[in-house]
């Protein structure tokens, strides 16, 4: 018996609930163009729904309510009636740990649809928090479907995010489960939605037998390809709801015989469905005037599409430089942020480009330290294992240069390493400005000091100088 079914995905849309510049390559250059927003989400789900009844389910793969002004603001609860708008049948998690276990779970029962975590486990009952599956029908299939939540949660993210909670990476569990399905459950299909990123995802499909598809998330890939591994077709979609995902399936006596897949953007072009539209209205209208006061002017466009290094950190580092005077500055390799074009710059997105708007640090730092730091942030970001690859891009620093040699070995990847222009003393005392833990991390250095300027009004400060340059310095080069 031949049946079909599409799957619908979206991932890492971090709270852009609006219309947003995006960033896309066009041969040898980076254009911006106006891309996302739920209400053109929602249009998109609305257009296959109606053309195939019956016969469609769409997933989000994780960080969804976090990563803009109103989403951190609200705790992530302004997005829950819009998200039950949109109809999604599962999602799993990463970022949305950021407001604590507690509130997420709260976020959690506001759904409609399931949160689904195989590998997320209370500390005191050693209990599942989340559901590990779910068994989605369509007209004429079971699809079961398994989540799995972020693994790095509890590993290199604040301790709040994790506090009375544990993450396993979930391929020891996943057997078990797609057994469970197959055999008792009787699925004709196995959907794994993950946010492990698509390395790991790679790797964890070559591991385990019997997943049809994994919907991919974490690492923004734009996948215009399927990637198929072990029988397992693989995708994912870009990020910041720029783009939407979509798996056309044939199916016969419980296995894939065909597929279709197309990675649709979500463009201009789109005619927002109007309710969605209205509802979003309600949850910007009360920030709109906050967040579009103009603070500056940027001569670059700012964006964080680059592994090594990024405009839009760098002129986050510039400021930090500029308010402390110290001799270097750090902050986290984050994937996130709507890019800024050429021109003004609004209070809106500097929320973009740093929502958690930690308070800006300082501390005394010895060469030997940083070459340390940074090699530990190299293996993290290039480990041969994808296993053990923890977190998003490459530590942003400025006021250093690095030559690298990925390729090489854990703790032997730096080449060359200069600080201020000279070659790093490995017994110098170095001053470091930074934002978040993940900038420098604590057991880095010495005699900390948070200052009494959060990051948002360092960058405000520093684009009222007037128009500033972010480009790309070459801090870290792979040579």
């Amino acid at each position: 018996m031949t049946d079909q079914v599409t799957l619908l995905q979206m991932n890492d849309s971090h709270g852009y609930l609006e219309l947003h510049p995006e960033l896309f390559w066009a041969g040898d250059r980076a254009e911006y163009l106006m891309a996302g927003g739920y209400a053109r989400i929602a249009a998109l789900l609305d257009a296959v729904r109606d053309a195939r009844p019956g016969r469609v389910l769409a997933f989000d793969c994780g960080d969804t309510i976090h990563g803009t002004y109103p989403a951190v603001q609200s705790g992530g609860e302004a997005l829950v009636p819009v998200l039950n708008a949109l109809g999604f049948d599962a999602m799993t998690a990463h970022w949305e740990f950021a407001y604590g276990p507690e509130q997420f779970r709260k976020v959690a029962r506001g759904l409609d649809y399931p949160v689904l975590a195989v590998n997320c486990y209370d500390d005191s009952s050693g209990d599942l928090v989340f559901p590990p599956y779910t068994v989605c029908e369509t007209d004429g299939l079971q699809v079961g479907v398994i989540g799995i939540a972020a693994t790095i949660v509890d590993k290199v993210m604040p301790k709040s995010f994790s506090e009375g909670i544990h993450f396993t990476l979930g391929n020891e569990e996943l057997p078990g489960y797609i057994a469970r399905l197959r055999d008792e459950e009787g699925v004709d299909l196995i959907v794994v939605i993950s946010h492990l990123g698509f390395p790991q995802e790679v790797k964890l499909v070559r591991e385990v037998d019997g997943i049809d598809v994994l919907l991919s998330g974490h690492t923004h890939n734009r996948l215009f390809e399927p990637a198929v591994v072990n029988e397992t077709i693989i995708i994912q979609s870009g990020c910041h709801g720029s783009f939407l995902g979509r798996l056309d399936l044939t199916v016969e006596n419980r296995r894939v015989t065909k597929f279709d897949h197309d990675l649709i953007v979500v463009g201009e072009a789109i005619q927002p469905r109007p309710e969605i539209e209205e509802m979003i209205g309600k949850v910007m209208d009360p920030h709109r005037e906050r967040l579009s006061r103009v603070v500056g002017e940027t001569r670059t466009g700012l964006n964080r599409n680059t592994v090594l290094e990024a405009t839009m950190d760098n002129l986050l580092l510039q400021a930090l430089l500029d308010l402390t005077g110290a001799d270097m500055a750090f902050s986290n390799g984050w994937r996130y942020g709507a890019p800024v074009p050429p021109g003004p710059v609004t209070v809106n997105d500097l929320w973009n480009i740093i929502p958690v708007n930690p308070q800006v640090s300082t501390v005394e730092i010895t060469g030997r330290e940083l070459r340390a730091m940074m090699e530990e942030n190299l293996e993290r970001t290039f480990a041969r294992d994808p296993y053990d690859q923890m977190g998003g891009y490459m530590k942003r620093c400025m006021g250093v240069n690095l030559y690298c040699r990925l390729e090489n070995a854990p703790g032997l990847r730096i080449q060359e390493f200069f600080a201020g222009g000279k070659r790093l003393d490995p017994d110098a005392v170095y001053q470091a400005a930074f934002v978040t833990s993940q900038g420098v991390p604590a057991n880095y250095g010495e005699n900390r000091e948070v200052l009494d300027t959060s990051a948002i009004e360092a960058l405000e400060r520093y684009l009222a100088l007037g128009p500033v340059s972010a480009d790309l310095r070459g801090s870290v080069v792979a040579i």
